[in-house]
């Protein structure tokens, strides 16, 4: 299978602190991926470096065989037309209903008459299950609805690279099995490739095919969902099965309890 993106030997800095360190990943057309870690390890970074918004400090990021920094402006325009970006919380605009979010992308990037962007977009919101709430704004949906208008935002021009940016995020139970149930099957049914970044450990491994397991900006285990579960390894153990005490330990480092009250010398 042929890989779609290719993340070689990628590391990246803010100014002096180093964010990425050595990063090195590849993902199948087809797949779902997913990237997991604690907030703060690189996830969103790595994003923004795979859609071209951000240049690694040393290294490549290969989008189909192309280097993303190595492209001109125009060249990395019409590459981000063949990808689909779920934000955060969705990012939907709040003055247009869910209809126009929908349609912004094909209105923008196509020549498309209006009749045929109607169709299209009843389409992509039957999909996701709300076409009969095609007349609603951002504000009269409910927090899951609102990331499954997102969602047919994001697929609205069928790309072949579709990235999530933790969209778990603030759900309920039952829309958070709503949105991993549809992540898998849009990229099925569109024949794309998907990266998940994530911290929600027990939904992503239901609809992910492969997982990178990230801290402090390196990838410290990767496996199918079944080989993370097992892992050994233990922050990742501690991760997946949310455990309190382990590598990442629940009291910072201070001083003893009995020695903070005053009730016995001792050291921190």
């Amino acid at each position: 299978m042929e890989n779609l993106v290719e993340v070689e030997d990628v590391s990246f800095a803010y100014d002096v602190r180093p964010v990425l360190k050595g990063i090195n990943m590849t993902i199948r057309r087809g797949q779902v991926m997913s990237i997991m870690g604690l907030s703060g390890c690189g996830k969103t970074t790595l994003l923004r470096l795979i859609g071209g918004a951000l240049k690694p400090t040393r290294g490549e990021v290969r989008v189909a065989g192309r280097v993303m920094h190595g492209l001109t402006q125009d060249e990395l325009y019409e590459m981000r037309r063949k990808m689909g970006m779920l934000f955060q919380f969705g990012a939907l605009f709040t003055d247009m209903t869910a209809f126009d979010n929908v349609a912004f992308q094909m209105r923008e990037h196509t020549n498309l008459p209006e009749s045929m962007i109607r169709d299209l977009v009843l389409m992509k919101l039957h999909a996701v299950g709300l076409r009969g709430a095609q007349h609603l704004l951002p504000s009269e949906l409910s927090g899951g609805m609102a990331r499954r208008v997102a969602l047919a935002r994001t697929v609205a021009l069928d790309p072949m690279l579709i990235m999530y940016d933790e969209p778990f995020t603030g759900l309920d139970p039952i829309s958070m099995g709503v949105i991993g149930n549809l992540i898998r099957r849009l990229n099925d049914a569109l024949g794309a490739t998907s990266i998940v970044v994530t911290h929600d450990v027990q939904e992503s491994l239901k609809i992910v095919d492969y997982v990178y397991f990230m801290s402090d900006g390196v990838v410290v285990t990767q496996g199918t969902p079944d080989e993370i579960r097992e892992s050994e390894a233990p922050f990742v153990h501690q991760f997946v099965w949310g455990e309190m005490d382990g590598p990442l330990p629940f009291h910072y480092a201070g001083a003893r309890i009995g020695e903070a009250l005053g009730l016995e010398r001792g050291h921190a």
